[in-house]
């Protein structure tokens, strides 16, 4: 029977493997789809692409231009949606399901386009503070972070075909490394189709994406030191792969974010009627049911104050047969199908193992009430509510995960047994507690947090605008230590230097100040008699000083300013009261030496500096007193263009201005740095 062969998109072009490849088939009806393969496929040539094209390309790249990249591209897709989410109910998904995994991937996108706003308009970054390594200031070091030259290869599992490729390459992208993606074959007809809509949008630059619909084959023979490669799925896949002797040989960072036994502990304040158990029970029935129990965040483990255990449970159980199961194209539908026929019976044997030490409370193996569908065609699985009511005697219960809608109840006694219990799953994505009393939850979270990757706290004040217990966020870190893998895939920022290589640089401040782009402190500067503030946008260069007339500091001042500013604090207005303190005389208010700083350097006719922006990094140094006399060195310090979102919009950019006060004496009184909106002259540029 002839068969439609999925594309893998690889060298810049789509090609088909040779064979007749695995079998994908429909969730919910059985009916086939496709078919999958890689077979003939040059993996080393794949990789090699991806490092001599796609690397360049993006690495040439600003971190702003690869933010309105991902921006594009979300916008792009979000218009396909519907396209997608035709697609995704073959996967087994409900319109709920699939609004986490297709929108949510999109999300993704759409969140690191605005991180871009945390690195400068370059193709590479500063990191952390710049060092002093010398008396006399010639000496310094400052860390860098650029671009890795390699490729990321990322391994992805069946449940989430969208977002499990985009959590990642949103990351990778930004961070100015191309991806090779390799979905679980069993739903890679999705992520195929997404891949096509990407290709043909034309967004990306060539070699920045290439899909693999298939084995991975021998890819992991060719990977070298400046690879990384991420793997999300089961724990054993993953230590085998981590294992791989090409990663150990080349050094390549491996990130696996692992399948893992997540719980929930309800806390023992809290008693049928509080908001806290319906939050609780309702969490429960949510992660049970969501994708059909499988997401890698999903509560297998419940933990219950042992004299609450059947109310809980009876509970859950209620909420659960409220739940319709059945074809996801019906609107009375909650909860579809698993991904495939061989998926429930891996779910169906994990479960026996559970059985050895634990009972059912709600559910069936073996039936299943379904609407407008066929459970002997489709991999429907009823829900399955366990109860283990001595969950330390055995580690059944929190080593074996049935990936699916199971998740196991148990008993505490105290707050140190449920720490105990969360921690005997060795190491998990996400833990939660319910409960409305600060004390247990801050005994929870510090007593267990060594075990999770996140933990919410739930309680009526968050839960109605809370993102829940399964849901990983872009600006989070998603991943967990030991059995969940030790990685740490997405958390903003963190995730993004993932990617990149650091590097510490040392040299003097103004070589320093020319690598980085950002003017180092007693770097050479410049002044070419021009008032910084005369000039457009691009006329400022990094270094560009100004050395402002002096002013001396009076009591009148001290006084005035406490009547304007209503800042009457002691050690500036009241002279009887300065025994003991650090004070000599009343001193100057911090913020007027500030003001008085802006007096100085200020240019007040109109020009290109449209307004003050803000202001960070202040510092008071010295104690300023009656009689002292004060100047101001201000240096052009750092540069960032902004965006025209509209025609009509000035163009502009934001200056950071390095502000240093210093008295008669010439030692600094303060220090900041400050932040004006100049307009651009378009003529120049």
């Amino acid at each position: 029977m002839f068969m439609e062969k999925l594309e893998n998109y690889i060298l810049g072009r789509w090609v088909k493997g040779e064979g007749e490849g695995q079998l994908l088939s429909n969730a919910v009806t059985g009916s086939p789809i496709a078919s999958a393969s890689t077979r003939g496929l040059d993996f080393k040539d794949i990789l090699n692409y991806a490092r001599q094209r796609g690397n360049p390309n993006l690495r040439r790249m600003s971190f702003h231009e690869r933010g309105r990249m991902l921006r594009s591209l979300a916008l792009y897709l979000s218009e396909r949606k519907e396209e997608f989410y035709r697609i995704s109910y073959m996967t087994g998904a409900t319109r709920a399901d699939s609004w986490i995994d297709i929108e949510g991937g999109f999300g993704n996108l759409f969140s690191y386009a605005s991180l871009r706003r945390k690195f400068p308009d370059l193709p590479y970054a500063t990191d952390g503070e710049p060092l002093n390594l010398s008396k006399g200031n010639s000496f310094m070091a400052q860390h860098l972070l650029v671009p890795r030259e390699g490729v990321a290869i990322h391994i992805n599992a069946y449940n989430f075909p969208v977002w499990g490729m985009l959590e990642k390459c949103a990351v990778n992208w930004l961070a100015g490394m191309p991806a090779v993606v390799k979905p679980a074959s069993v739903t890679s007809y999705l992520t195929e189709a997404v891949v096509k809509a990407i290709v043909e949008s034309g967004i990306l630059p060539e070699g920045a994406l290439q899909l693999i619909c298939g084995s991975a084959g021998d890819m992991l023979d060719h990977v070298a030191s400046q690879d990384v490669v991420t793997f999300t799925g089961s724990a054993s896949t993953g230590k085998m792969l981590k294992s791989h002797p090409r990663i150990l040989e080349e050094n390549v960072p491996f990130t696996m974010e692992a399948d893992s036994l997540n719980c929930i502990v309800l806390g023992m304040d809290v008693e049928p009627g509080m908001p806290e158990w319906d939050i609780f029970i309702k969490e429960v029935r949510k992660e049970m049911t969501v994708k059909a129990g499988q997401k890698c965040t999903a509560i297998r483990r419940i933990f219950v104050p042992d004299n609450r255990m059947e109310a809980v449970w009876k509970d859950i159980a209620k909420a659960l047969a409220g739940t319709t199961i059945g074809n996801p194209l019906n609107e009375k539908v909650r909860m579809g199908s698993l991904a495939s026929s061989a998926q429930r019976d891996e779910v169906r044997a994990q479960v026996t193992k559970l059985l050895s030490a634990s009972q059912i409370v709600y559910g069936s193996l073996e039936q299943v009430e379904l609407i407008d569908a066929d459970a002997d065609q489709g991999a429907f699985l009823s829900p399955l509510l366990l109860l283990n009511e001595k969950p330390f005697e055995s580690d059944t219960v929190h080593d074996t995960e049935a990936f699916g809608p199971v998740s196991t109840v148990m008993p505490y006694r105290d707050m140190e047994e449920a720490i105990l219990l969360s921690k005997k799953g060795k190491g998990s994505l996400c833990s939660s507690i319910v409960t409305s009393d600060d004390k247990l939850a801050a005994e929870y979270v510090i007593g267990s947090a060594t075990h999770h990757g996140r933990i919410l706290v739930l309680n009526r004040d968050c839960a109605k605008e809370s993102t829940g217990h399964g849901s990983p966020l872009p600006l989070l870190v998603h991943g967990g230590p030991g059995r969940a893998g030790g990685g740490e895939e997405m958390g903003g920022v963190r995730g993004v230097k993932h990617y990149m290589q650091r590097v510490a640089v040392q040299g003097s401040p103004t070589t320093l100040t020319a690598i980085t782009r950002v003017y180092q402190a007693h770097g050479k500067t410049h002044d070419d008699g021009i008032h910084p503030f005369r000039k457009h946008f691009e006329e400022l260069q990094i270094g560009d000083v100004l050395h402002t007339h002096k002013r001396t500091v009076t009591e009148a001042d001290i006084v005035n300013f406490a009547n304007v500013s209503w800042d009457h604090f002691y050690a500036h207005t009241d002279h009887t009261s300065l025994e003991g303190s650090l004070f000599e005389k009343p001193v100057a208010h911090g913020y007027f030496i500030l003001s008085a700083a802006a007096g100085l350097f200020v240019d007040p006719a109109k020009g290109p500096v449209l307004l003050n922006y803000g202001l960070e990094e202040c510092r008071f140094l010295k104690p300023v007193y009656a009689g002292s006399t004060i100047g101001v060195t201000l240096t052009c310090k750092e540069k960032t263009a902004q965006e025209q979102k509209d025609p009509a919009d000035i163009p502009r950019g934001i200056v950071k201005w390095l502000v240093e006060v210093s008295d008669e004496t010439g030692e600094l009184v303060a220090i900041a740095t400050i932040l004006t909106m100049v307009k651009r002259n378009m003529q120049t540029t």
